[in-house]
């Protein structure tokens, strides 16, 4: 079972609870958290690539189907009921029993001293104010646009920014006004004021568990299982559970376990001395905030040793597909020199493409998990090799290329005993830099599901914890090191004798 989230933190916390209630009825599960936007997921489950995840219905209404609502909650899962089922397969299971909008937000400090309660009011200083939104609520019909549209918000500027980044920059004044959710613990944390939606602007958003078909038919009492929980999660258990992610520095899969536990379907947690247990893990969260990066990843070594070698893996196989194809182009451009500078520019091209939009990309073609961020870093190491091959070949020693001539070599001859071994350190030089490159941009890789060190950096971004992020960029960091070191070795290793001794 393939249980995926979108990267916030309520639906990394709900996705952990559909994933341990399956394994507590003896369904194995695979997690692949934090993997993208609303498109993104929906479409990788529409491709089977995942089972289930957690989904809002007026996310569903508003942004997938493009309608406005017409009708409380129960009129609006109807609808997305039957067009999601009409149209891809796709079943929404009964919802969860708790609602959450889109809550508009500013310091409250701010909201007081401009007399802002409502988006209406909002509307008539937001030429004068920042926004800060979540890439998936810009653009959405539910989103950006549709306050525009219905309110004629028009902020003075506006920035992309990860959930949890959003309520950070503005408690720090980078930006005025966000878009978060009205059971996130954040609000709270940073005693923010929530804008009143006072023309009813966004669509009911219950939350529900979203399956694909074939998980639906072949899967029957795995789709009893998850329909266990409909009704049963109210607001306020959802908010705690979110506090103790957000606020107390819990972990995603103890506050799962213990929201089942709180609503009947798990082990009950211990709720003796409820104020001195969140006292301890606000500690503990602060200890581990000060001094314990090595302490973490020493206690999941064994979680971030899959994470290094997945790495590896992606760009190993990456790196060396590009060779296979690079270095023979660029020995073969070297007798089509009126080709090579348009190809490239098309290698170049490619480079433009922000990485992760290349790989959203490649999941209608590849589906999620490894296959497509492999051929996203193939495509990214495509213009080093290729452009320090055919760079090498052809300024390879003019003088003694023209001296083999003279003796009769062939061409052949000449790109095997002179070219290539003269080219060799410069071709290297390209391996090297697609290898480096090819590292840092792996970390994306998190975002279609392919796991490596992307994984713990975006679990940080979304709730926020720094130890999280530093214990997968820290790795990163240092395997681009032993990458670089180990290729400069053997790039000088393949240099022939008297150019190496000449650089000395």
């Amino acid at each position: 079972m393939v249980v995926a989230s979108k990267p916030f933190a309520e639906s990394y916390l709900l996705a952990e609870v559909f994933a341990q209630l399956l394994e507590a009825h003896d369904y194995p599960v695979d997690r692949r958290p934090g993997l993208g936007t609303t498109e993104l997921v929906l479409q990788a489950l529409r491709a089977g690539d995942i089972d289930v995840y957690p989904e809002y219905t007026g996310t569903g209404l508003a942004a997938v189907l493009g309608e406005t609502a017409e009708g409380g909650s129960a009129v609006v899962f109807r609808r997305v009921s039957d067009e999601f089922e009409a149209r891809w397969g796709v079943h929404w299971l009964p919802p969860l029993g708790f609602e959450n909008t889109y809550a508009i937000a500013m310091r409250r400090s701010l909201a007081d001293s401009l007399g802002v309660r409502t988006l209406s009011g909002l509307a008539v200083l937001a030429g004068r104010l920042t926004g800060g939104f979540s890439p998936d609520f810009i653009g959405r019909a539910d989103g950006l646009d549709g306050l525009a549209a219905t309110y004629g918000i028009e902020f003075r500027d506006t920035h992309s920014l990860l959930q949890a980044v959003k309520y950070q920059a503005l408690a720090e004044g980078e930006v005025d006004v966000i878009d978060g959710y009205s059971t996130d613990g954040a609000i709270s944390r940073y005693d923010l004021a929530v804008l009143a939606d006072d023309r009813g602007f966004f669509p009911p958003y219950d939350a529900a568990p979203l399956v694909g078909s074939a998980f639906y038919e072949e899967f029957p009492g795995a789709v009893v299982v998850l329909a266990r929980m409909a009704g049963r999660i109210d607001e306020a258990a959802v908010r705690r559970a979110n506090e103790r992610v957000e606020v107390e520095g819990a972990s995603i899969a103890d506050a799962a376990r213990e929201l089942l536990g709180a609503v009947g379907l798990g082990e009950p947690a211990d709720a003796a001395e409820p104020g001195r247990a969140r006292d301890v893990a606000v500690q503990r969260r602060n200890d581990r905030l000060l001094a314990s990066l090595p302490v973490h990843m020493w206690e999941n070594r064994m979680a971030l040793s899959r994470q290094v070698a997945r790495h590896l893996l992606l760009v190993l196989v990456s790196l060396g597909a590009a060779i296979l194809v690079a270095l023979p182009a660029g020995v073969a451009l070297e007798r089509r020199r009126g080709l090579a500078e348009s190809a490239i520019r098309v290698a170049g091209l490619l480079q433009t493409i922000p990485g992760i939009a290349l790989l959203a990309f490649m999941i209608p073609f590849f589906g999620i998990g490894v296959a497509p961020a492999v051929v996203a870093l193939f495509l990214y190491s495509l213009l080093p090799v290729l452009r320090n091959t055919y760079t090498g070949i052809i300024e390879a020693a003019p003088d003694a290329v023209a001296a083999g001539r003279a003796l009769g070599m062939t061409e052949g001859q000449l790109l095997r005993r002179i070219r290539l071994p003269l080219a060799a350190p410069i071709i290297m030089a390209g391996v090297r830099t697609a290898a480096v490159i090819n590292v840092g941009t792996a970390t994306l890789a998190a975002f279609v599901g392919a796991g490596g060190l992307g994984d713990p950096i975006v679990a940080g971004l979304t709730l926020s914890d720094p130890v999280l992020i530093l214990s997968g960029a820290v790795p990163a960091a240092v395997l681009a090191l032993l990458v670089d070191w180990g290729l400069a070795r053997a790039e000088a290793g393949v240099a022939p004798r008297g150019v190496a001794e000449s650089t000395l």
